[in-house]
């Protein structure tokens, strides 16, 4: 069986950290002879990065599935979006102070350093300064980008797209304007090629419209034999349908968002009481 797990509210807990719970859940599993992988909208690094904390070694649909990583690093795909296409939309939101947005290339997140100031700005807001309904989310998206290993900050976007080297594989764009939030999405969606998602009502995420966890995770599956029908996902976000729609058996967080509740098979306790321990559990007693 092939076992994708997503990692921010998933694999990850409160603290950003894989538990020791999840960790030998996962170690099980590797031993009972499963293939356990991550499927993750963080860069490679980053992912390969928490798993190296926790002592474990799994292969890495990355980048919301732009990037598919063997346990050596070898690569196995790469779908990077063309930057000629989206520097304009880029170029947009970054005269729009409340569009906080970073660019992703393979081994690196790229952030505007006024766009990091802004940030910390709204960090520093009271909670009576928040709409109630987003405060939580807030502090999750803040929390997660300052938890990121391999972010940089520049004077200047126009650095980071006039190198040619440079490949871009996604886009996030966050804001608590939702009105903004859709102009750029509406944006977006009128460049050819495209897949616009979200891991959270508030902010989205550009990818080539080949990148998707759903197309990583059945890739990794071929690449290692396994047939979809032994494909068992377990997430918490919108960016997570896409692979809820080519397993064969589907674990949704208990902090998963409704529409995973109501496609998943299973129900999982929450990321911070290690819920992929208990679907690991769940799906090996089930074999």
């Amino acid at each position: 069986m092939l076992i994708a797990l997503d990692m921010d509210g998933t694999l990850l807990n409160e603290d950003g950290e894989i538990s020791r719970e999840n960790k030998e859940a996962i170690l099980q599993a590797q031993r009972l002879g499963h293939t356990v992988i991550i499927a993750t909208g963080r860069s490679y690094m980053d992912a390969e990065r928490q798993l190296r904390l926790a002592d474990l070694e799994c292969p890495v649909v990355s980048l919301n599935g732009a990037v598919v990583t063997l346990p050596d690093g070898t690569l196995a795909a790469s779908t990077p979006l063309n930057k000629e296409d989206i520097i304009p939309a880029l170029r947009w939101m970054n005269e729009i102070p409340e569009l906080y947005y970073e660019v992703y290339t393979e081994d690196n997140v790229y952030v505007e350093l006024d766009k990091r100031v802004r940030l910390e700005k709204l960090s520093a807001l009271k909670e009576d300064e928040v709409p109630e309904e987003v405060g939580w989310l807030l502090k999750a998206m803040i929390d997660q980008q300052f938890q990121q290993a391999a972010v940089t900050y520049v004077e200047s976007m126009e650095d980071i797209w006039s190198k040619e080297e440079n490949l871009i594989y996604k886009t996030l764009a966050f804001s608590l304007n939702r009105e903004l939030l859709k102009e750029a999405s509406t944006r977006f969606a009128a460049i050819p090629g495209l897949i616009i998602t979200a891991s959270h009502v508030n902010n989205i995420e550009i990818n080539h419209k080949d990148a998707n966890k759903g197309n990583g995770v059945k890739l990794m599956a071929e690449h290692y034999g396994i047939p979809a029908a032994q494909i068992a996902v377990m997430g918490d976000s919108y960016n997570d349908l896409p692979m809820f729609e080519i397993a064969g058996y589907r674990i949704a967080m208990e902090n998963a968002a409704p529409i995973l509740k109501e496609t998943a098979d299973f129900i999982t306790l929450s990321n911070s009481e290690h819920g992929v321990a208990a679907g690991l559990r769940h799906l090996l007693d089930k074999q």
